[in-house]
Formats: C-alpha cells, sequence, structure tokens
C-alpha cells in the first residue's frame, strides 16, 4: 500500500488524472490504454473476484503498473461504496464501464444497477470529480414494441423494460435499468454526466477476451437485424468517441456510437465470420437472398460530436 502511495506521490499534479472502472472488461481495457497513449495519469479500478482469479486482461493490467508510472490500479468492489472512493481520489474524470463477465439473469441485473447507483454516489462526493463517461449500450434503447414501425431511433428512444423481461434480454435489461439509474442519480446530485451508447464491439482478441458480453449483446440478433438495429462498433473508435466526450465540454446527454448497421444477409455472414469460433457458419455458407432491411439508427449527435460540435 505504500508503495502504491509513494507512486502516487511522484504523478504530475498538473496533469488530468482519470479514473477507469472496470478497467478489465474489454472496453475498459481499451480506454485505459487510449488514455495512456494520450498522456493520461490513470487510475485502473478492477472489480474484485471473490475466487482470487485474475482474467487475462487483468494480468495485463498488472504487468503494465510494474513499468508505467502514470498508471495505478486499484482493487475495488462496485457493491462498496467506500472502495469506488478510494479509487477515485485526486481524479478530474470517470470512464464508467460496467459488465458481467459472467453473463447475465436477473440477478445479474440487480447487481449492475447498484454498480451504477454506487458509482454515481461516490462521484458525486469527491470533489475533484467534473464528469462521468458512462458506457451503456444500444440495447438500451431499441428493445420494444413495435420498433420496425419507427423511422427514426435515436437517443430519445429507451427499451421497454417489461418488454425485455418478457423476452428475458438480460443484458439489454441491465444496461436499461442502469442507465437510467445512473442519469437519475447524476441529474439529482448534478453531477456532470455523458453516456456512449455502444453498437456490438469488435476489435482484436474479442471473441477470447469478451465472448460471454458478446453473447449476451447478441440474444435476439435475427429481431435487431431485421428491424434495422444490429450495429457494430469498432473498439478503436469507440475509444475515441469516449475521450472526445471527457474532452469536449460542450458533451451533454446520450451519444449512440457504432460504425455500420448490418442490415444485408451478406454482411450478417461477414459479422458472423468475425465472431468465429463464437458464432459458426457451415464452411462453404452462401448468401440466399439479397433483401435490404432499413436502418433505423441514427448518429447525428455522434456525428456532431466527431466534428467538434457535439451538442
Amino acid at each position: 500500500m505504500k508503495e502504491k502511495e509513494a507512486k502516487i506521490a511522484r504523478m504530475d499534479h498538473e496533469k488530468t488524472r482519470i479514473c477507469v472502472l472496470d478497467a478489465s472488461n474489454y472496453v475498459g481495457f481499451w480506454i485505459l490504454k487510449g488514455l495512456l497513449s494520450r498522456g493520461y495519469e490513470v487510475h485502473a479500478a478492477i472489480q474484485k473476484h471473490g475466487d482470487q482469479s485474475q482474467t487475462e486482461i487483468e494480468k495485463k493490467i498488472r504487468e503494465m503498473e510494474k513499468i508505467e508510472e502514470r498508471l495505478v490500479v486499484f482493487s475495488v468492489d462496485f457493491l462498496d461504496y467506500h472502495s469506488i472512493l478510494v479509487a477515485l481520489k485526486g481524479c478530474s474524470a470517470l470512464f464508467c464501464c460496467l459488465d458481467s463477465s459472467d453473463g447475465y439473469d436477473d440477478k445479474i441485473v440487480d447487481l449492475e444497477v447498484r454498480g451504477a447507483i454506487n458509482v454515481v454516489e461516490a462521484c458525486a462526493q469527491t470533489e475533484s470529480i467534473e464528469k462521468i463517461v458512462f458506457t451503456s449500450c444500444l440495447t438500451a434503447a431499441i428493445w420494444r414494441e413495435n420498433i420496425c414501425a419507427e423511422k427514426d431511433v435515436d437517443e430519445r428512444s429507451w427499451s421497454d423494460q417489461e418488454f425485455c423481461r418478457k423476452l428475458k434480454l438480460w443484458y439489454a435489461l441491465a444496461k436499461t435499468l442502469s442507465e437510467q439509474a445512473a442519469w437519475a442519480l447524476a441529474m439529482d446530485r448534478m453531477v456532470n454526466m455523458v453516456s456512449i451508447n455502444a453498437g456490438l464491439v469488435l476489435g482484436p482478441g474479442v471473441t477470447q477476451q469478451n465472448s460471454r458480453s458478446t453473447m449476451s449483446y447478441l440474444q435476439g440478433a435475427a429481431q435487431m437485424y431485421e428491424n434495422g438495429v444490429l450495429a457494430i462498433v469498432d473498439v478503436n473508435f469507440l475509444v475515441d468517441v469516449h475521450i472526445r466526450a471527457f474532452e469536449d465540454r460542450s458533451t451533454c446527454g446520450r451519444y449512440f456510437c457504432f460504425n455500420q448497421i448490418v442490415n444485408t444477409e451478406e454482411e450478417a455472414i461477414k459479422l458472423a465470420r468475425s465472431l468465429s469460433p463464437l458464432i459458426s457458419l457451415p464452411a462453404r455458407y452462401e448468401c440466399q437472398g439479397s433483401e435490404v432491411f432499413a436502418e433505423r439508427l441514427r448518429t447525428k449527435k455522434l456525428n456532431k460530436l466527431v466534428e467538434g460540435t457535439a451538442c
């Protein structure tokens, strides 16, 4: 502990210090690397695991800490408000990336909501925190009855809780309820927050390092595809959008974030092959049709952010 305190003391206090929580999941790890590459000092908050096991990503972060002076690692329990406060100390922003490595069911939904509430409350009680960048998901916006009848689905849209429960879309429900809880508390505590609603995340090692979240996202993939709301995002682009959302003081509200809507069979097959072996296709599978489903997702706010005119 003394060694960690000494390292924090050596950090350049004129540089912006950022906390990433949970830094040990796929998106959190890539955000951590993106921040370090841009010169930020980073507090990497990692969820404690009861069985003491370390994921491949956590092992990498622990090794990085040994050689990177601008990185300090904290073990936190998202259900323990005080452990979050320790990781946030001295930071001016939090990148919040909650994701269950154990998959999703109705119990995990409740835990993720409680975690989101604890994180925002901890930020409200940390004077140095100026902004939260909250990683959410398009599944928090696209699941409800008759979405196929809607021409435009944008940041004003929310998934219907009861619809998600009826179809047992636990991942979508977790993302919807945790983001809504975060927003409600952030507004009540007057904490500056933006959320990034990401499409299905693709990138190096995603099938090995993010397999359960990937498959949880894809629950109901056929309906998303036919309704024109199955979208993908490259992890490097997603990281860039997160950091832009932090650095641009004019950002506000939610931002849909994706590179492409998958709405043809050719694109669907390409996606499935990129996710092998999580998804398997016959070796010589060929397109059976040429139908193009209407795109419903809109990225007007995202385009403005990337262009430098956020809101």
